[in-house]
């Protein structure tokens, strides 16, 4: 009787009683936008919205811009809406419907809700007017035409073709070797260039109709790849790449994998090459958002991305060749880019501004395809990303979010952006979500023992016990980074919104950007001595966990860390090193084993291959389980494309054969995602509980 008072008391105490409690359901519950798309013309526009795991397209037009439903997916059945499109006049919207587009093997059927008849990846049509969606094949990737009629798809590494109002059943376009993508129409519809990957090279080529052969472009020993056509239809644009092969090079040392943009002359089988990147590792492949986003624009220009000194930034340079113009100058990166309809101005996000805290954020920017005139269109504290304007040239159509609202649809005048942001969606927002109250989070740096600055964003609750327990959030990828509000990705979404829940549970969360990251420079994104072969970032998470025990406001002993995917890695790392700092650790289908992963000592070895494999072995969680004293909670699914599910496996086994404390949730038929809604809540609530139970109790 005595314990049963003491409980009650217990659970009287504090400003909130556990019924008042916002449950992980009110913080997960907000709606995320993807996939938006304009029309060429008009100033129609759709947008896929995931509603607890109800994935839907809705459409709006302007001037009034009234957000739509227009297909009723009422079901949580983890099934994707990716490639929305819509055609020129905006009459249609095509859409693919299923895989796993955030994994390896995007266009591989994935069923996370275990039904009992096998899911297919399929594209598909609807008026934007609305009425019931046709099916128009199995396939994927889908480019609607110049006129609107016909859509061409992948299937199986071929083009296949189909009416877009699917009067006419679908038919494979033509056959070339190889494995087909990156499917463009000609601005008159009458070829398609297209990629063929063939092993150690790949082809850029044309089709025009049954009757001509195939007309490959430069070919070449070479990896070409994202043909652009020219606007008048007669010159295409593309990347080239050494082909791969070679004898074997440096393991550890920095990569040089520079590359090039050609222009080849169709009628005449000319080509020329316009731009070569440095041979330095900068100058190689851009590993950001979009590659190496090049577009043929206007005023005879070819912007394009690159990284080669050291941020990533737009360049522009003439469609004949000569030196390349920075478009971009300044100390931050840009990703989502799109150029105008009329071809004259790139617009993008970028984590710049008035504000030191940018870094840290997305804005919108806007800049000519012919001049270093940068302008930010939203200043301020909050998250834009993926601009587009309108086929009529009127509004600027993006994602926006803050720290205390999720992202939703909105829109901002065109040419003249100086206007008030008008959210179109914000009514999706349910009401228990919109009134909950969230942490403002804190921009902090500290050091790493190599010197190295490490970026955070600190979520602090107010009141409660002068000494709270803390938590340290690694982010995945590697090539990401939180941010000072809702992330525009749905993994960091819901990491985001995981990591206020805690916080309204009395936790202190440091959500650490470290080396490997985005944001900051080639020199904090593509460090030396990182991942398998030396693990160099771990400093970075060591280093915060004691940055936060050296907080007067933080009990010490009482620090956790928790991670998914890159980021279930570093935290297998932080328990198996330093179990005296991190007191408990929640691994979420997180990489533990590298030693296999390294290319094998042989009669024509990487020079350094020995020493690599060393590393790898010292860059294994696996490595550390002799040291690894915290308990930890170990989550994977079982049809993970990312991360082999087998990685979980074997560690614990591992920790099962050391007597590591530790428990196990398998999710069956999951992808490295949480497709399904009640999946994603069930492995937040879990990693949340088992958090609260070690530091908490």
């Amino acid at each position: 009787m005595r314990f049963l008072m003491i409980f009650l008391c217990l659970g009287c105490s504090g400003s909130f009683s556990l019924a008042q409690q916002p449950t992980m359901e009110q913080f997960t519950a907000y709606p995320f936008p993807s996939e938006l798309s304009t029309a060429a013309t008009g100033s129609r526009m759709a947008v896929a919205i995931n509603e607890q795991g109800r994935r839907n397209l809705y459409v709006a037009e302007g001037p009034a811009f009234e957000l739509r439903k227009l297909t009723a997916y009422d079901e949580d059945l983890g099934d994707e809406i990716t490639g929305v499109q819509l055609s020129p006049d905006g009459q249609w919207i095509v859409y693919v419907k299923g895989g796993d587009h955030g994994g390896s093997n995007a266009s591989t059927p994935r069923n996370p809700a275990s039904l009992s008849m096998a899911t297919k990846v399929q594209v598909w049509s609807i008026p934007f007017a609305g009425g019931k969606p046709i099916l128009l094949g199995d396939g994927d990737q889908p480019e609607i035409s110049p006129a609107g009629n016909q859509v061409a798809f992948l299937r199986q590494g071929q083009v296949w073709t189909c009416a877009i109002d699917g009067s006419a059943k679908p038919e494979q376009l033509f056959y070339a070797r190889g494995a087909n993508g990156s499917v463009q129409w000609s601005p008159d519809g009458k070829a398609l260039a297209f990629v063929s990957s063939r092993g150690s090279h790949s082809m850029v080529g044309v089709f025009r109709d049954k009757d001509t052969p195939i007309q490959w472009i430069a070919p070449a020993y070479a990896r070409d790849a994202s043909p652009r056509w020219s606007p008048n239809g007669k010159r295409i644009a593309f990347v080239r790449r050494d082909a791969s092969g070679g004898a074997p090079d440096s393991l550890l040392a920095p990569t040089k994998n520079p590359w090039a943009i050609w222009v080849a002359d169709i009628e005449d089988s000319t080509e020329n090459l316009i731009w070569h990147s440095p041979n330095t590792p900068e100058g190689a492949m851009p590993t950001t958002h979009g590659g190496t986003n090049l577009h043929w624009v206007a005023k005879n220009r070819i912007t394009f991305l690159s990284y080669h000194d050291s941020w990533p930034h737009l360049y522009s340079v003439p469609d004949t060749g000569g030196e390349a113009l920075l478009l971009t100058p300044g100390d931050f990166m840009v990703e989502h880019v799109k150029p105008s309809p009329d071809g004259n101005w790139l617009l993008a996000s970028a984590n710049t501004g008035s504000d030191a805290d940018d870094i840290d954020r997305r804005h919108l920017i806007r800049v000519p395809v012919d001049a270093p005139d940068m302008q930010v269109i939203t200043p301020g504290t909050g998250i834009e990303t993926f601009p587009m304007v309108t086929g009529d040239g009127k509004q600027v159509v993006f994602l926006s979010a803050t720290a205390t609202r999720p992202a939703v649809p909105a829109i901002l005048p065109w040419p003249d952006s100086k206007g008030h942001i008008r959210l179109i969606g914000e009514h999706l927002i349910p009401a228990a979500l919109a009134t909950t109250p969230l942490v403002m989070p804190k921009r902090v740096e500290f050091k790493a023992p190599d010197g190295m600055t490490v970026y955070g964003q600190l979520f602090e609750p107010e009141g409660g016990a002068a000494e709270k327990p803390a938590i340290v959030f690694i982010h995945g990828g590697p090539q990401r980074q939180m941010l000072l509000g809702w992330h525009y990705g749905d993994y960091y979404a819901n990491t985001y919104a995981l990591n206020q829940y805690l916080a309204s549970r009395g936790f202190i969360v440091l959500s650490v950007n470290y080396r490997l990251g985005i944001g900051y420079g080639y020199a904090f994104h593509k460090p030396p001595f990182a991942g398998r072969y030396g693990a160099s970032e771990y400093q970075d998470i060591k280093a915060a966990g004691e940055w936060l025990a050296a907080l007067p406001q933080v009990d010490a002993t009482r620090i956790g860390v928790y991670g998914g995917s890159y980021g279930g890695y570093l935290t297998a790392l932080a328990l198996g090193k330093d179990s005296d700092l991190f007191a408990v650790g929640v691994d979420i289908h997180g990489v533990h084993n590298y030693i296999g992963r390294i290319p094998p000592v042989s009669a024509e070895p990487a020079p350094d291959a020995a020493r690599a494999i060393e590393l790898a072995k010292e860059s294994s969680p696996v490595s550390y389980v002799d040291t690894w004293k915290s308990p930890v909670l170990l989550i994977h699914g079982d049809d993970d494309a990312n991360v082999d599910f087998d990685q979980t496996t074997d560690l614990l086994l591992r920790l099962q054969q050391k007597g590591v404390p530790h428990e196990a949730i398998m999710v069956p038929d999951e992808t490295h995602h949480w497709m399904l809604y009640r999946n994603q809540v069930r492995v937040d609530q879990a990693v949340a509980d088992f958090l609260i139970k070690h530091l908490k109790p």
